[in-house]
């Protein structure tokens, strides 16, 4: 090589790994000197990236479909030791909300804006897609997550169980992968893409491979998974912090799990899902999670009385209810096993736990008898009553591959609120608990929060803790502005007024708006329930017969008293708003159950 290149070669070569520091997250400009020769010349190496000084490691827990009264971390009847612990050590947020469906809700969460502005109006599915901004279902790389920002601050990150945000035609193990885990920033993933998966023979990906399961249920080895990376990255380097995003499929549909944890509920539910809401309702009051004089919301017209029902109905509905409980319990128990690892490895009182039981309301996918191996909402023809009473014995083992109970037990799981998943203008469907624990910071024991919350703020509030700002870059992309509030105020001050003012809900047509106390939705478009009593008339449905209603929550927080009539200038203030958050946030077009069953969206889809 001509001598007189050398001098070039080294700039060009000291050019590339300093643009490949900036690439990495460091950013620091180069501090070196370059002269034409190395005696001419002064080395310099970038600091290596490290979180702040005594960052925490932090897991986001979410669990999937469970309810606001199901666990009796929240007043349930299901019980669930680990949370209630949790809970007991740290503080119960009593008005936090999520998006009212898995998907939306996990976007929103891991990015801290709000699911349509990050283009997850509904799914990342095929059949729920659509070609517009809030709903193609592919997370931009503006809109960063919490993986990638502790990634880019010296975090090491894990994810095991439930992803949901990767597009199908994208879930092959040819990629591409930049809506996969890894893609958003996650350093190993192990468990699941889809929306739902079966227990025991899962859809099962590991990092960027589909792998044969192993038999075992995917709790358990979800479990074992997320132990397995913390140890391992604890030995390589003890003092760097990681976060975990433990996402189990548990409770989504199907609810399955070994009779071992479901007899243990064997009789507890024969006084049925009436009882049930007046039993969870009275433990909430004396938990200080509900108002001292809530009332429940009214049995949902769709619900049967349970005093009306036969002896074979009950006994039917009961085994439904007692898989789901044992289905819960167990996954508390996982939970507790993730918690004790920490604990012997002397990680626990540094570790952030933020505990979100449900990404949504209870679920009304068992229709109106539950559900074994067929989903009731998608096939419309036979006897499902007898068919689930000639199998009941099939309820939450590996054969039953769409267990689910009915949906009289959503409601109760629901208890106070009315409605159930996917209902966004309901609390049922988007009003779910939150527990915050973090020994070395947090103090107080059993503490109540009841400040307006949502799944986006929970990054502002990891970062918070942690003691980092969002970046306004990641990896050389510009990013989008976090819509989220951080709750971090809240921790210290009970008292402190709620700082987010204003939140939408819209998913699949049912839609609502937040406002400082105030809350207008929309009642009645097609959803799923209305397939199962009459399809044709679901479909002939339009928006123009749809119905706002109107409910002042700081005085009525389960949604009782209507007031639309009442105050019909608040109504078409809150409507009002609506429309500008719906076009800041890319809502529109409204795309309604209606439309998915017809077939009306994706027609134009190309591979």
């Amino acid at each position: 090589m001509n001598r007189k290149w050398i001098p070039m070669v080294l700039v060009a070569m000291l050019l590339n790994r300093y643009l490949s520091y900036a690439q990495e997250g460091a950013q620091q400009v180069y501090q070196g000197i370059v002269g034409k020769t190395l005696a001419e010349s002064k080395e310099w190496w970038p600091d290596p990236v490290k979180a702040p000084q005594g960052a925490p490691n932090v897991v986001w827990i979410l669990l999937d479909d469970v309810g606001f009264g199901a666990s009796s971390a929240f007043g349930g009847l299901v019980e669930t030791p680990v949370f209630d612990s949790l809970a007991n050590n740290g503080i119960r947020y009593t008005d936090f909300h999520d998006a009212g469906i898995c998907a939306p809700t996990r976007a929103a969460l891991l990015t801290g804006r709000n699911h349509h502005f990050v283009h997850e109006g509904g799914f990342s599915h095929r059949s729920n897609a659509a070609g517009f901004p809030g709903w193609d279902g592919r997370i931009p790389a503006k809109d960063g997550t919490i993986a990638e920002i502790l990634r880019e601050n010296g975090y090491n990150t894990f994810a095991v169980g439930k992803f949901g945000l990767t597009p199908d035609e994208e879930a092959t193990d040819a990629g591409p992968f930049d809506h996969w885990p890894s893609g958003k920033g996650f350093e190993h993933f192990f468990g699941f893409l889809e929306s739902a998966t079966d227990q025991y023979k899962p859809n099962l990906v590991e990092d960027h491979t589909h792998i044969k399961p192993d038999g075992r249920h995917l709790s358990e080895q979800i479990t074992d998974k997320a132990i397995a990376y913390i140890g391992r990255q604890k030995k390589a380097s003890p003092d760097k912090p990681f976060f975990l995003y433990y996402a189990p499929g548990a409770t989504h549909t199907p609810h399955q799990v070994d009779t071992a944890w479901s007899n243990r509920y064997k009789g507890k539910f024969k006084e049925g899902w009436d009882v049930y809401r007046e039993k969870t309702l009275a433990n909430q009051i004396k938990l200080g999670v509900v108002p001292a004089d809530a009332k429940l919301a009214d049995r949902n017209p769709n619900v049967r009385a349970w005093k009306t029902l036969n002896a074979d109905e009950k006994r039917l509905y009961e085994r439904f209810m007692e898989v789901y409980a044992g289905y819960l319990t167990y996954t508390d128990y996982e939970v507790g096993r993730l918690v004790n690892y920490l604990k012997s490895i002397n990680q626990l009182d540094n570790t952030l736990f933020l505990v979100i039981i449900g990404d949504n309301g209870a679920t009304k996918e068992g229709g109106f008898h539950g559900a074994i191996n067929k989903n009731p909402i998608r096939n419309y023809e036979g006897d499902f009553f007898a068919e689930n009473l000639a199998n009941i014995d099939l309820i939450g083992t590996p054969k039953g591959h769409h267990t689910s109970y009915p949906i009289g037990w959503s409601q109760a799981l629901n208890t106070p609120f009315k409605y159930w998943k996917n209902d966004a203008n309901a609390e049922g469907a988007t009003h779910t608990p939150l527990i915050v624990f973090y020994p070395n910071k947090i103090k107080e024991k059993g503490g109540i929060r009841k400040q307006y919350g949502h799944v986006i703020d929970l990054l502002p509030t990891t970062l918070d803790f942690v003691g980092l700002k969002a970046p306004q870059e990641i990896r050389s992309v510009k990013q989008d502005t976090v819509q989220g509030v951080s709750l971090y105020y809240s921790i210290a001050d009970k008292e402190a007024p709620s700082r987010r003012h204003t939140q939408y809900y819209s998913i699949f047509g049912s839609r609502a708006i937040y406002h400082d106390g105030w809350k207008a939705g929309i009642f009645y478009h097609p959803t799923q329930i209305d397939f199962l009593r009459d399809q044709d008339k679901a479909l002939t449905n339009t928006y123009d017969n749809d119905q706002w209603e109107l409910y002042n929550l700081s005085q009525d927080f389960n949604e009782r008293i209507d007031l639309a009539k009442k105050h019909p200038a608040k109504l078409e203030e809150l409507k009002k708003l609506f429309d500008e958050e719906a076009k800041k946030n890319n809502i529109y077009p409204i795309i309604g159950w209606d439309d998915i069953y017809e077939g009306k969206v994706h027609q134009n889809f190309k591979e």
